[in-house]
């Protein structure tokens, strides 16, 4: 007001600046000033909350005629005012400014405390809640507190259940639009957040940036009990229940009890039967989808899991965990019939069957038995026929991978069995044997 003062008091003389006063129209309860006596009675529906104004189609009613007309165009579906650079239509003036700012990326609003600035008045007023830690909006289910209206409108539906969005193609619903946006990336199988590290994509902005971690090597959330990292809070959320023991997931049919939800989704399919996961090679199905991965590392020879000590490679992580202890911890377990040493307490125990003839094993079909499940699993293939082991160079099918592996080298030449005596080259170990009886004069089977 003192500004306008002196603004006047520089442009016109005194007794013009009186009369101007005379013809203000001033508000007696907050002291505003008018120029025109409509706005002044506008202006004062804001204090006796009269809604004067009706909309004939909902019945909502509105302080100001100018109100009324804009709400109308929800009803109408009008939109008046066009973006000129790309032809974006709007219901409201100001939301025709705030739009323009994208193309012109003018942001007059600024942060007083770090300097930020917002194209819009309401997210610069959200974004100092972050400073002042103000959430003015409660729940009046549970008393949680937000920051942003919008944020407790979508909070709400966790008590409700509401799920106003859905996908036209499956016909699932969900509670927040993002979900569904990231949702039917599932359909379409857009993958819009691309890493600029590696160029690996993902249909969510929060894989990505979780993602980006793995090349940062970044792990900002800790645990305050062991003080162990991770790159995830779900990771340590997750973690954190091995010291509280807690198992918030429980199985209606069975009543066992889980720490993660993923494990048990896994679980209820040995109930249900369900196996929604199949190798698209050989057509094997599986519960878990981490299960075909490793299956499909049986058709491809893929061993991604290396040992750093010795270089040998694994198909599967816990294999080369094990395997590890090999070089990591003494060998303590000792068979007390040969006295042979062993890293591992259940390597004894398979050991042990060796001694004792124990095969606890058995066929279903031929009742043949087995001192270890792997040898069970490789024979029911003559029942069953399953050769799940492919060659990628001429299609030959095989039950067992130690039988894949000599068939490739007649297709790469390679011979890695050598005669000490001669220096002749097999590709079969048992072809080198059998060589072997040429100098020994032993005769050999077969």
């Amino acid at each position: 007001m003192e500004k306008r003062e002196k603004l006047k008091e520089l442009t016109f003389p005194k007794d013009i600046i009186q009369e101007i006063r005379k013809l203000s129209h001033d508000c007696d309860v907050c002291k505003k000033s008018f120029s025109q006596k409509c706005h002044l009675t506008m202006h004062k529906c804001i204090h006796t909350r009269e809604k004067s104004y009706h909309c004939d189609i909902c019945g909502k009613s509105f302080s100001q005629n100018t109100d009324l007309i804009v709400h109308k165009r929800i009803h109408t579906g009008e939109k008046p005012y066009h973006c000129d650079i790309c032809g974006k239509s709007f219901s409201q003036s100001g939301s025709l400014t705030t739009h323009k700012r994208i193309h012109t990326g003018e942001k007059p609003y600024h942060c007083d405390i770090c300097g930020k600035s917002f194209s819009q008045s309401n997210k610069l007023i959200a974004h100092k809640r972050i400073h002042t830690g103000e959430t003015p909006y409660h729940c009046d289910v549970c008393g949680k507190s937000f920051s942003q209206n919008n944020d407790l409108v979508v909070h709400k539906r966790v008590h409700t259940g509401e799920k106003p969005y859905h996908c036209d193609i499956c016909g699932n619903s969900f509670s927040k639009r993002n979900n569904l946006t990231t949702h039917k990336h599932i359909h379409t199988g857009e993958t819009p957040y691309h890493c600029d590290l590696c160029v690996k994509s993902f249909s969510k902005s929060s894989h990505l940036t979780a993602h980006k971690r793995i090349h940062t090597g970044e792990k900002p959330y800790h645990c305050d009990i062991c003080g162990t990292s991770f790159s995830q809070s779900g990771h340590l959320i997750t973690h954190k229940r091995i010291h509280t023991g807690e198992k918030p997931y429980q199985c209606d049919i069975c009543s066992k009890s889980f720490s993660q939800n993923s494990h048990l989704t896994i679980h209820e399919r040995f109930h249900t039967g369900e196996k929604p996961f199949h190798c698209v090679i050989c057509g094997k199905s599986f519960s878990n989808s981490s299960d075909v991965t490793k299956h499909k590392r049986i058709h491809t020879g893929e061993k991604p899991y290396h040992c750093d000590v010795c270089d040998k490679l694994f198909s599967e992580s816990s294999t080369l965990t094990s395997h590890k202890r090999t070089h990591e911890r003494e060998k303590v377990y000792h068979c007390d019939v040969c006295a042979k040493l062993f890293s591992d307490s259940h390597a004894l125990t398979l050991h042990k069957r060796t001694h004792t003839g124990e095969k606890t094993h058995c066929c279903d079909i031929c009742n043949k038995s087995f001192s270890q499940n792997s040898n069970l699993i490789k024979h029911k293939r003559i029942h069953t026929g399953e050769k799940p082991y492919h060659c990628d160079i001429c299609g030959k099918s095989f039950s067992q991978n130690s039988s894949l592996t000599p068939h490739k080298r007649t297709h790469t030449g390679e011979k890695p069995y050598h005669c000490d005596v001669c220096g002749k080259l097999f590709s079969y170990s048992s072809h080198l044997t059998k060589h072997k009886c040429i100098h020994t004069g032993e005769k050999g089977n077969g």
